[in-house]
């Protein structure tokens, strides 16, 4: 099996995943009511990273199937959360669909890695539908702060540079930065309510502002056709 085969059912899942999770916020907004989905993101794992990890747990690299179920996020979604809260809404939103099956949850903000890394983990069984039939596949859906993956975002990087081997001054900063990310966390869940507030007061704001600009060129438009 080439590469590309192996990987097109993961693409077309991250392309169907991201559309419904989108839509989920989506639907939030058309309430008019608080969205605990702030965005969300998606990729398929470039090749190279799957044969380090395949490295890791020591699967030879054309053994697909064997990759397909031992490597959990080959289809990885992200949903990013304003407030810690809403992550815990998040999740049992998801396990609340009919579309696929969880088969796994990793609370890694309630028992946060050695590296000080946080996030909470879901990871699925999601069928795609294939011109030769149903495909299920494994993907990962990480929820988490923005704050959280402002801090995963750096330590991803730095983990590629120093191979996992940190010197004890960046891996002690690392640490410090994860415990300052989520205090910042825990300082806006605080003021939750104000924060809110003032998103919705400006939301409705910028309604108003197009509601006028569309008046005003549907006026002109009027008055150029008399």
């Amino acid at each position: 099996m080439k590469w590309e085969t192996f990987l097109e059912p993961y693409k077309q899942a991250v392309d169907e995943l991201k559309i419904k999770l989108k839509g989920m916020r989506t639907q939030f907004q058309l309430e008019q009511t608080h969205s605990p989905i702030e965005f969300v993101t998606g990729r398929v794992k470039p090749i190279a990273s799957i044969l380090d990890k395949a490295r890791e747990k020591e699967i030879s690299e054309d053994e697909f199937n064997r990759l397909a179920y031992q490597i959990q996020d080959i289809a990885g979604l992200r949903m990013m959360c304003q407030f810690v809260d809403d992550i815990e809404k998040v999740v049992k939103l998801l396990r609340q669909r009919r579309d696929f099956i969880i088969v796994e949850e990793k609370d890694y903000i309630s028992h946060k890695k050695s590296s000080g890394y946080r996030s909470y983990h879901v990871v699925i069984e999601y069928p795609v539908q294939t011109i030769n039939g149903e495909k299920k596949i494994l993907a990962e859906i990480q929820i988490r702060t923005l704050a959280m993956n402002f801090w995963a975002t750096i330590e991803h990087s730095l983990n590629y540079k120093y191979q996992g081997q940190f010197p004890e001054d960046i891996q002690n900063r690392l640490q410090r930065a994860a415990e300052a990310a989520f205090r910042l966390d825990e300082e806006m869940s605080e003021i939750r309510e104000e924060i809110q507030e003032a998103q919705a007061f400006f939301q409705k704001k910028k309604e108003k502002g197009n509601q006028h600009k569309d008046h005003r060129k549907n006026g002109w438009n009027g008055g150029g056709t008399r």
